[in-house]
């Protein structure tokens, strides 16, 4: 098993991402709101008032999403045919991050038929 993680700056995406994971049959995933740390060092220090002109001209990148999924290895690649059909990837600035860890023991977790 592995973990998934994706920090997702565009999250206005987030509900067309959770969408093609289901329809790629990840069924399982948990969403919190991060921020990251260029946003929260610019808050404090010389740097507020660039920090707060950036928000004023961009809102929309205050705040991101993180996504956490405990998946089979066999669905890490649906994973990302998911994320290239939504975001078309993750090489354009400010889109987010993506990566795994593997996952050694782990309780609580639902298959796809129950």
């Amino acid at each position: 098993m592995q973990l998934l993680v994706i920090v997702l700056n565009r999250t206005e995406k987030l509900e067309d991402l959770l969408s093609s994971f289901s329809d790629h049959g990840i069924m399982g995933a948990t969403i919190i709101d991060s921020t990251g740390m260029a946003k929260v060092m610019g808050e404090v220090g010389e740097h507020k008032i660039l920090a707060s002109l950036y928000e004023l001209l961009n809102p929309e990148r205050a705040k991101s999403k993180t996504i956490f999924a405990v998946i089979e290895e066999d669905k890490l690649q649906a994973a990302k045919t998911a994320v290239k059909e939504v975001l078309g990837g993750f090489d354009a600035p400010n889109t987010g991050i993506l990566f795994t860890l593997p996952v050694s023991y782990a309780e609580g977790l639902r298959k796809k038929d129950e």
